[in-house]
């Protein structure tokens, strides 16, 4: 199955990544599409390497998409539910990590639970897929960074696993689509009439398959735009930016903003002007 034109859009940019000309400056992140047969589930493969032997230790904070990963790391090796807030990785000495990295709701096929079981939490293989994980782990483990014989792997277990043609899980996914899309203040409400279904049909599906509500996607949706506009010095009037992500004034995206990234659009702006070098914003 190919990927639409807004799902590639979403995979190629640096939404999700916080400053991230100062973690650019710290790690190589590399991403690869998954096998066809797979791409309706998975939305890429990635590895993050790096190298900071005999300098100090960086924390790169993230502001997670709505997916699931399948992540080998040094002491290691879990599927990694949806963090509800921002997520600190510490990269110390030298390393790599290597991921699958689900669509929204792509896991859910693969579960016996509910996808929201796994929010805010890593879990050993063993614990979600019975023996067969658990021999998955001690593989990844033995291949001690190989990023093709991990994607390799990785593939294989889950070919052998993947869900029958499910509509539920396309729903979630015409609407996730939709949503990359949607004009500034779509609602869950309007999003539910043009697919159809009811909105509470569509929050019992997300929370199923993705682990969140339609509503917090949406709001973690706008909330990457306005991370990257500002990290790429795009914005210079805070208050065409808060209307364009539709917003109906400056003073909510501002709290919003402070509450999911940490600090305010004006500071963020500041770091941001100055790891990449460039002069900042009036």
């Amino acid at each position: 199955m190919e990927e639409c034109d807004a799902m590639a859009q979403a995979t190629d940019t640096t939404r999700g990544i916080l400053r991230p000309d100062t973690g650019q400056a710290h790690f190589e992140l590399i991403r690869r599409s998954p096998s066809d047969d797979l791409a309706g589930h998975v939305e890429r493969h990635w590895s993050v390497r790096w190298d900071l032997r005999g300098g100090p230790p960086f924390t790169q904070e993230i502001l997670p998409h709505p997916c699931v990963n399948l992540v080998a790391e040094p002491g290691r090796i879990a599927v990694y539910g949806i963090p509800l807030g921002r997520s600190p990785h510490r990269l110390e000495g030298a390393g790599i990590a290597i991921g699958t990295k689900f669509r929204p709701g792509g896991i859910g096929g693969f579960l016996d639970r509910p996808a929201s079981d796994l929010n805010g939490r890593a879990v050993a293989l063993g614990d979600l897929f019975g023996a067969a994980g658990t021999r998955l782990e001690h593989r990844l483990a033995v291949l001690d960074g190989d990023e093709d014989e991990h994607i390799e792997a990785v593939e294989a277990f889950l070919r052998e696993r993947l869900p029958a043609p499910d509509p539920r899980y396309e729903l979630v996914r015409e609407v996730v689509e939709a949503m990359l899309v949607s004009e500034p203040g779509t609602t869950v409400a309007q999003l539910a009439d043009q697919h159809a279904v009811s909105p509470r049909t569509l929050q019992r599906a997300f929370a199923d398959y993705v682990g969140v509500g339609p509503k917090w996607v949406l709001k973690r949706y706008r909330m990457h735009v306005a991370a990257e506009r500002i990290a790429a010095g795009e914005v210079h009037d805070g208050v065409s930016l808060a209307l364009d992500l539709g917003y109906f004034d400056q003073s909510h995206f501002i709290r919003d903003f402070t509450a999911q990234i940490g600090v305010p659009p004006s500071a963020y702006e500041r770091a941001c002007a100055a790891a990449a070098g460039r002069p900042q914003a009036a």
